[in-house]
């Protein structure tokens, strides 16, 4: 597999509220990541639910979903968190349905 060269990773982990643990619920929140992906500020995304790997000391699987997504450059993740219409629109329309959001970015 080839390496895609970015200049920084950011990671978010959802857990959904529980009243949104539901199929149709589910189905909604995965199209909204899905059009979130299309922001023309990332360079390659990737989503999905927990893979399902052993349990280990080490492996989280709490979470219901994890989007990565990689930018070109840092100004590209800025215009993201600042402005972009689609991380916007993500954000006010699903911002009640999580109970927890955990971001962890990579340089």
């Amino acid at each position: 597999m080839a390496a895609i060269h970015c200049a920084m990773e950011h990671h978010v982990y959802f857990w959904l509220d529980e009243s949104r643990k539901n199929e149709s619920d589910r189905a909604v929140f995965e199209a909204g990541i899905k059009s979130l992906c299309l922001s023309p500020n990332i360079a390659a995304s990737h989503w999905g639910e927990p893979a399902p790997t052993p349990d280990r000391p080490v492996t989280d699987h709490s979470f219901d979903y994890a989007i990565s997504l990689k930018f070109d450059s840092m100004k590209s993740h800025d215009l993201y968190q600042e402005g972009d219409a689609i991380h916007d629109e993500f954000i006010s329309g699903f911002k009640d349905w999580w109970s927890k959001v955990l971001v962890m970015d990579v340089a």
